[in-house]
């Protein structure tokens, strides 16, 4: 019961990180309205010189830090369910728990460069847009952790041939859709304007509503697993 406590605990984590990335990612004011990178070094620089602008970014930054973390947890709760499948080995839990690191990971390290962008706005302005690149071109473009663990996450289910499967086969379908919509993405560096820039349709707009889809759906799909085998271990015999 310990265990399946714990999952609980993790799950219910879901729905408070969740508010407070969406408040996070409203509070950012290059985030709403995406920052364009066609933008000069001056105009770059001006933005985070901006006394409005200023202050937001550095704690958007701060709080996106302290909660981006909050990723790791619920992906955690996809390895157990994968480790619950019918597999002969434990192969592919272990390739969805190695990428599960690359993604959080590589969002802290977009929040670092946009708070050393804000950190001394004074700076060259050729130096805070450098800053700003790298911040953009990491937060966008680096999807490739994001895909394997949707394809891992699909094979394991297709794989899965238990008379009741962990997850039902629809799942996969989704996570290989997920997994296509955030691969044009990965081209965001060859891009400074059009649906790859970083502020264009499919890299920015199709990118992150893919993620906010799946994250929402991955939480339900999980917690009717959670819930009904915590159940079925407290029934009475």
């Amino acid at each position: 019961m310990r265990r399946v406590d714990g999952e609980l605990l993790l799950f219910w984590l879901v729905p408070f990180l969740g508010i407070t990335w969406v408040c996070a990612f409203l509070v950012f004011p290059g985030f709403v309205h995406p920052m364009s990178p066609t933008l000069s070094a001056d105009q770059v620089a001006a933005f985070y010189r901006d006394p409005a602008n200023l202050p937001r970014i550095r704690y958007s930054m701060v709080v996106f830090n302290w909660f981006g973390i909050g990723l790791i947890p619920f992906l955690s709760l996809i390895v157990m369910q994968i480790g619950r499948m019918a597999h002969p080995t434990p192969i592919l839990q272990f390739c969805y728990l190695g990428c599960l690191t690359g993604g959080p990971t590589l969002f802290t390290i977009a929040d670092l460069f946009w708070l050393l962008a804000a950190f001394r706005p004074e700076r060259p302005a050729e130096l805070t847009q450098l800053f700003n690149d790298i911040a953009w071109v990491t937060f966008i473009g680096q999807v490739g952790f994001l895909i394997a663990q949707c394809a891992f996450l699909a094979l394991a289910i297709y794989l899965d041939r238990q008379a009741r499967p962990v997850f039902p086969r629809w799942v996969a379908h989704f996570n290989l859709l997920v997994a296509a919509a955030l691969a044009p993405a990965s081209f965001v560096g060859l891009a400074l304007s059009g649906p790859l820039a970083w502020d264009g349709l499919l890299s920015f707009w199709v990118r992150n509503a893919a993620i906010a889809l799946w994250i929402v759906t991955m939480t339900w799909v999980m917690g009717r697993n959670i819930y009904a085998r915590h159940g079925a271990e407290t029934v009475v015999p």
